[in-house]
């Protein structure tokens, strides 16, 4: 699964990488963060048509990290659905209509996962485990393939600017023979060559996409700090010189 990652890039730095249009003024303040957690808000790259307007565009929007389907009576739900199994999509029907038509891309530099260790010969029955960053390869965008809805706030009035909710989940899959030593999931990290036709809403069955490989990534065993939500800044990501793993998972 994908529980923890980083997303720290300057939003207006990966303008031109992506081909965005349009940045929301929400999306554009949202200060960085090295330990986003579920429910968080996070950015979200769409392609979707203005009201009263035929015209696509690619933008940044926020949401919260979590998926709200539509049917809900209120959004506490949405901290289970911070993923999406690629496996399963059509067969749930949170995700099915919004892989259909409400595909993004969410933006992040890498992610945590934590690999489970033996049991130290001390006899303690906690699994020890090694936190890792998990990025790209190269200096590039982390595209996590994701879906996004909106959720009408029963409660609030018309003019409530905050009667919609937009949330978001990751899409995960089996890990590569190379992550599989980690965790047996992974995020699916979307190649650039495939981000035009994920975000197309003229696209209405991505079927196939959920067959490519990830973009290349690469793994640094870290420190424990990134385990505490109140935990941030740029050295969560920094390599643990003495790492608790005796045999660090290098990619």
């Amino acid at each position: 699964m994908c529980g923890r990652f980083a997303s720290f890039t300057q939003t207006q730095d990966l303008a031109d990488e992506l081909a965005i249009a349009e940045i929301a003024e929400d999306a554009r303040l949202l200060p960085p963060s090295w330990n986003v957690a579920p429910t968080d808000p996070v950015r979200i790259v769409v392609e979707r048509a203005a009201r009263d307007s035929t015209e696509v565009t690619r933008s940044v929007r926020l949401a919260r990290w979590g998926l709200v389907p539509s049917w809900s009576k209120d959004p506490s739900g949405g901290a289970r659905m911070i993923n999406a199994r690629s496996e399963s999509l059509l067969d749930k029907p949170a995700f099915a209509k919004p892989f259909k038509v409400r595909r993004c891309i969410v933006l992040a530099d890498g992610y945590y996962e934590w690999r489970k260790l033996a049991l130290p010969s001390s006899g303690s029955k906690k699994v020890p485990k090694q936190p890792y960053w998990i990025h790209p390869a190269e200096a590039d965008v982390a595209a996590f393939a994701g879906l996004y809805e909106f959720w009408r706030n029963p409660a609030a009035s018309e003019t409530d600017p905050d009667r919609w909710l937009v949330s978001t989940t990751v899409i995960t899959r089996p890990a590569s023979e190379s992550m599989t030593p980690i965790h047996d999931r992974m995020p699916f990290v979307l190649p650039s060559s495939a981000w035009d036709q994920w975000l197309d809403p003229a696209v209405g069955d991505a079927s196939s996409l959920l067959k490519l490989d990830n973009a290349p990534l690469t793994t640094l065993p870290v420190g424990d700090a990134v385990g505490s939500v109140q935990n941030d800044g740029p050295s969560l990501i920094e390599e643990e010189s003495e790492p608790r793993d005796p045999e660090p998972v290098r990619v």
